[in-house]
C-alpha cells in the first residue's frame, strides 16, 4: 500500500516541480491526480472529495508567504491536508509510572491481534519496560502456545494456562505476581464476527482487568469496513485507540487509516511488516512524509535507538559521509543498517531520498546475502579489500575458489560495492550531514 499510494502521489509532485506555471488547470489536474491514487488505497468517495475541496480552495485562494514560490507553496499545502486527512498529531502511548500499565488487545479473529501482542511487548521492551503478556483467549486452541512462544522469542515472562476456559480465573490466580511489572499487554478472545458474546466477553474482563488502554486490532485488508468495526467496538468496549495491521501487503491500507480518522478513533500504531520489530507509532507528519519521499527522520531516529549502540551510530555516519570507503566499510555499513530493517524502508526515511531512482536490487541486502559476502571478503587480500577496485577477472576466479562460492557471487559484491559508492555521491548532493551527525551523537536508552 505504501509504495503504490506514495509512487502515484510522488508522481503527482513531479508535475508540480517540472511546471512551469502554476495556474488552474495545473491545481485541477494536480487533484485529479491525488483523487485517483486515494481512491486506487481504496479511501472512501466522500472523504477523498472533501479533501480535494480544501486543497483546491487553498491552491486557487491562498497567496504564498515572501520568498516561497507558488510551486513551493502547492507543494505544502498539499502536504498539509494531507497530514490533516491522516490525523495530524503523532499517537502511541506514553506509559505513565502506574505499575503495572495495562493494555489490552481486543478485535476480530484474523486481523494479528496475537501477532501485534508479541510486536507491542518488543516495542517497550527495547524502551528499557519490564513487560509480561497475558493470554486470556481461551477459546482458540493455539492462541496460548503462539503468546508462549512470542514471549520466549522475546525472553519474557508470559501468563497463560492452555487447558483454562474461564478468562476470568487466569487474571486473579496471577492477579498479585503483575505487580512487578512496568507494563502488561493482554491478549483477548476474538471472533470472525461482532457478536453479542463477544462484546459482553470483553466488558467483563474490561471491569476486571481495568485497562489503561483499550487498543482495536484492525487489519488493513478490510479497507473501509474497518469504519464499522472501529465504531462498533467503540461504541461497545469503550476503545482508546486503533493498531492497523498489514499495512505493507494490501492497497486497503488508505480505506483503513482513513476510515478510523474518520470516526474519530485515534491509530496509535501501524504494522508495517511480518518481524516483531515491524511496529511504529502512528506519526501523520512522517508517514505522509514517506508518501511524498519527503523522509521521516522521527522514526528513523527511533530506529537507530532500538537497534544500534552509540560507537556503532558514529561510525555509521563517518563511513557514510566519506564516500569513499572499501570492502570491510560497505560490509559493516549494510550490516548496521540491516539491523534497522529493510534498506528500502530505511532510505524512504531519510529526506529527498524516496524520490531517488536507487536500483532495488541494491536495497534488498539479506543476512543471508551478507553472510556470503564476508565468505568473499576473507577470501581477499589486504590489498583488496582496501582497494576492491583491483579486482580483475583472475583475481575474482581466484576468490570465489577460495570462498567455496561462484563468480557471479564476487561480481555481484563489486556490483553493490560501485552503486554504494556512487548513492553515497549522491548523498553528498542532498546534505545529509545534520541527519547522520543526529545519529552519531544520539543518547542511546
Amino acid at each position: 500500500m505504501l509504495d503504490n499510494l506514495g509512487t502515484s502521489l510522488k508522481n503527482t509532485l513531479k508535475k508540480i516541480a517540472n511546471a512551469v506555471f502554476v495556474n488552474e488547470r495545473l491545481i485541477e489536474e494536480l487533484i485529479k491526480d491525488i483523487q485517483r491514487a486515494l481512491l486506487q488505497a481504496d479511501v472512501n468517495v466522500q472523504l477523498v472529495f472533501d479533501l480535494s475541496k480544501l486543497i483546491r480552495e487553498r491552491a486557487l485562494n491562498e497567496k504564498p508567504p515572501q520568498g516561497v514560490s507558488q510551486r513551493e507553496h502547492l507543494v505544502t499545502i498539499v502536504y498539509e491536508e494531507l497530514i490533516k486527512f491522516f490525523g495530524e498529531e503523532k499517537k502511541g502511548i506514553e506509559l505513565t509510572k502506574k505499575k503495572p500499565f495495562k493494555i489490552m488487545m481486543v478485535g476480530l479473529f484474523g486481523n494479528g491481534k496475537t501477532t501485534t501482542t508479541g510486536k507491542l511487548a518488543k516495542y517497550y521492551t527495547q524502551r528499557g519496560k519490564k513487560v509480561a503478556l497475558v493470554g486470556l483467549d481461551v477459546h482458540r486452541p493455539a492462541a496460548a502456545k503462539q503468546l508462549q512462544q512470542l514471549a520466549n522469542t522475546l525472553k519474557i515472562p508470559a501468563y497463560v494456562e492452555p487447558k483454562e476456559k474461564n478468562a476470568l480465573k487466569i487474571w486473579k490466580k496471577h492477579e498479585k505476581e503483575f505487580k512487578q511489572y512496568d507494563l502488561l499487554i493482554i491478549d483477548t478472545a476474538g471472533r470472525d464476527a461482532l457478536s453479542e458474546d463477544l462484546i459482553e466477553e470483553i466488558e467483563t474482563i474490561h471491569q476486571a482487568v481495568k485497562a489503561d488502554e483499550n487498543l482495536l486490532v484492525i487489519s488493513a485488508d478490510i479497507g473501509q469496513a474497518a469504519m464499522t468495526q472501529a465504531e462498533q467496538f467503540h461504541k461497545s468496549c469503550g476503545i482508546t485507540g486503533v493498531i492497523v495491521t498489514k499495512l505493507d501487503g494490501t492497497a486497503k491500507g488508505g480505506g483503513s487509516i482513513s476510515a478510523c480518522a474518520a470516526t474519530k478513533a485515534p491509530i496509535k500504531f501501524i504494522g508495517v511488516g511480518e518481524k516483531l520489530e515491524d511496529l511504529e507509532a502512528f506519526n501523520p507528519t512522517g508517514f505522509v512524509g514517506r508518501l511524498l519521499g519527503m523522509g521521516d527522520i522521527e522514526a528513523l531516529l527511533e530506529k537507530a535507538k532500538a537497534s544500534l549502540d552509540v560507537g556503532k551510530a558514529e561510525d555509521l555516519s563517518k563511513r557514510m559521509l566519506k564516500g569513499d570507503f572499501n570492502f570491510i566499510d560497505l560490509y559493516e555499513q549494510l550490516q548496521s543498517m540491516n539491523k534497522m530493517g529493510p534498506l528500502n524502508k530505511i532510505m524512504d526515511m531519510i529526506p529527498g531520498f524516496g524520490k531517488m531512482n536507487i536500483p532495488k536490487d541494491m536495497l534488498n541486502v539479506q543476512e543471508d546475502k551478507l553472510k556470503v559476502w564476508k565468505f568473499i571478503m576473507d577470501s581477499c587480500t589486504k590489498k583488496e579489500l582496501e582497494d576492491p577496485e583491483l579486482l580483475t577477472r583472475t583475481r575474482i576466479e581466484r576468490i570465489a575458489k577460495g570462498a567455496g562460492v561462484q563468480v557471479k557471487d564476487v561480481r555481484e559484491l563489486l556490483k553493490q560495492y560501485r552503486q554504494s559508492k556512487k548513492m553515497m555521491k549522491m548523498m553528498k548532493g542532498k546534505n545529509p550531514e545534520k541527519l547522520m551527525q543526529k545519529m552519531g551523537k544520539m543518547k542511546m536508552k
